[in-house]
């Protein structure tokens, strides 16, 4: 049994916790707000082609986000001055999570394609995913929160949506209807995160922690339900035809372990371990029908974008260095072969 005052000594170690990270990102933030070395400012578009973008984290414009060509991303950069604590960019539009100015929260702002603000959200928490339908037209978010009841005061994860187009706002996915192996499970400890989105605006694919547990869920935004698929993953991304989803799985089903990326097939649910077998602790991204590309960290204030075949086969290498949050802007729908 677990005394009262132990609760509380855990709930305050929680919320320390929180703030040194919130501070440590804001620090960060701040100092990547600084005028980007050799920026192009306002050369950055959004727009449909072959290119990647994703998030600096180079001396002289950490923070920022980038632009690289497809074909080449290791050469030469675009420098926005436009910085973001996580971006991503699809169908035009962009979402930047940073800093609401000089305090100390975070807000979500969408993007045009020529990187003006369409509409700003404050965010609650420290920002941790972000991710767009392949239209552009459905946005989400992830945030690390603490002070949850049902958590004992222990981090957890609030995952929102919303609709660009009708301005629906999703703040999260908690208070939606769940069921699990086809029963209505209604336990308070739920969490969501690592939203992917299908290209008719309408389901995405998350994951969902309870008891311990990782479930694949699939929503509906039109009737806000969600419900299990598989378990034992974690930041799905859906692959651009829509037939599989690139994941990360827990060793042994222990985070503490570490990550392995692998491959999902809607269709068969066959599991395919990628050729990376480093610890990949992030939401990976499709660059086209073929490849998927992900942040690994190098030290700690750099990263670098690495992709690797999804089918298994091949070896992982360097897509961009000195960077994070990729997302391609050229990838392929079904609609646009």
């Amino acid at each position: 049994m677990i005394r009262p005052g132990t609760r509380v000594i855990g709930a305050l170690v929680a919320v320390v916790a929180l703030t040194v990270l919130a501070a440590l990102s804001i620090a960060n933030d701040r100092e990547s707000a600084t005028p980007a070395r050799a920026a192009t400012d306002g050369t950055v578009s959004l727009a449909p082609g072959p290119r990647l973008v994703a998030r600096s984290t180079a001396p002289g414009s950490a923070g920022h986000l980038v632009s690289v060509p497809a074909g080449a991303p290791a050469g030469k950069r675009i420098v926005s001055s436009l910085s973001c604590a996580r971006v991503y960019a699809s169908g035009g539009n962009g979402l930047c999570l940073r800093l609401d100015g000089g305090l100390t929260t975070y807000q979500l702002v969408v993007l045009d394609t020529h990187l003006h603000t369409i509409r700003e959200i404050p965010l609650v928490g420290v920002p941790d995913r972000a991710r767009l339908s392949p239209s552009g037209r459905m946005a989400a978010w992830t945030v690390f929160v603490t002070g949850d009841s049902y958590n004992g005061g222990r981090f957890s994860t609030r995952a929102g949506i919303l609709d660009t187009r009708t301005q629906e706002l999703v703040p999260t996915l908690e208070d939606w209807t769940v069921t699990v192996a086809g029963k209505p499970y209604r336990a308070s400890d739920r969490n969501f995160w690592g939203v992917t989105f299908a290209s008719d605006d309408r389901h995405f694919y998350a994951t969902m922690s309870t008891t311990g547990h990782r479930y694949l869920v699939l929503g509906d935004m039109a009737t806000h339900r969600l419900r299990t698929l598989t378990d034992h993953v974690e930041c799905p991304s859906l692959s651009p035809d829509g037939t599989r989803i690139a994941f990360k799985s827990a060793h042994g089903g222990d985070p503490a372990r570490g990550w392995r990326l692998s491959v999902l097939d809607l269709a068969t649910h066959r599991v395919t371990p990628l050729a990376e077998t480093r610890s990949v602790d992030d939401q990976a991204a499709w660059t086209d029908l073929h490849t998927v590309a992900y942040a690994l960290p190098r030290g700690r204030d750099h990263s670098d974008v690495w992709a690797v075949p999804a089918d298994g086969t091949g070896t992982p290498h360097v897509l961009i260095p000195d960077a994070e949050s990729p997302a391609a802007l050229g990838t392929t729908t079904p609609e646009a072969q």
